[in-house]
């Protein structure tokens, strides 16, 4: 058995292409994962996609299922760029978000991150295809992706959400609300497919991506307006109110 990447002896050496196959075949099993599942995938089409030797699996991550696990470790550092860049990091009590106002604009500008992401990036689709795969059928990779990304990501925005409302972070009604903002957003990469045709769009690229933001960003003022009372004029828009 060739010996996983993190157990080889101090010294060996590693070809300079190593990090480029380790990549590779990283991605090659996220497509294929998602689409044909873990079970219905072998290693030897997953080395074929890549380019690779079939061997180099073993030899940098112990078999199909360390495999597994490094994907589910890129998707969880994908996004998490993705979302420190939308919210900043998920650890952090967000204090610069003090005011309500800039909670509010804070929360926008991440739905217009997040969906330009997801929507117009194609690797989202391959981040997405493999979790709904996960998730039908948990693994540890799910458990992996859920402490590094879901619930990380979901307090951050239940915290911005708190100062945006008034309503305490860990709420039922604070934690379904952030939940119904996010499948909003995920509901575009789901549902694609059906969205370009009644919509006559060929693709969904950055100017697509934008008119979806604007539409959940109004939905995000509508939710905001229930919960605080604000109204300008007949028409909720604390969100727009609040940006400079």
């Amino acid at each position: 058995m060739i010996t996983p990447e993190h157990n080889r002896p101090p010294g060996r050496h590693v070809p300079a292409s190593a990090d480029a196959t380790r990549a590779a075949l990283v991605h090659a099993a996220m497509g294929l994962f998602g689409r044909q599942g873990f079970e219905g995938t072998s290693t030897r089409q997953i080395a074929a996609a890549a380019d690779a030797n079939i061997g180099s699996i073993a030899y940098h991550f112990g078999g199909k299922e360390g495999l597994r696990m490094a994907v589910a470790d890129h998707i969880v550092e994908t996004v998490q760029t993705v979302m420190a860049e939308a919210v900043g990091d998920p650890a952090a009590f967000p204090a610069a978000t003090g005011t309500p106002q800039a909670a509010r604009a804070l929360l926008a500008a991440a739905v217009e991150r997040v969906v330009a992401f997801l929507v117009a990036r194609p690797e989202a689709g391959e981040i997405v295809q493999f979790l709904l795969r996960e998730l039908s059928h948990p693994s540890a990779a799910i458990d992996r992706i859920y402490a590094g990304v879901f619930e990380p990501t979901h307090r951050r925005l239940c915290a911005i959400w708190e100062l945006a409302t008034g309503e305490p972070a860990e709420s039922e009604a604070t934690r379904l609300a952030v939940f119904s903002l996010i499948g909003q957003v995920v509901y575009f990469r789901i549902g694609r497919e059906p969205v370009m045709r009644r919509m006559g769009w060929r693709a969904m690229g950055e100017a697509e991506a934008g008119k979806v933001a604007a539409v959940v960003i109004g939905n995000l003022n509508a939710m905001l307006a229930a919960r605080t009372g604000r109204e300008r004029g007949g028409r909720h828009d604390p969100v727009t109110e609040a940006a400079p």
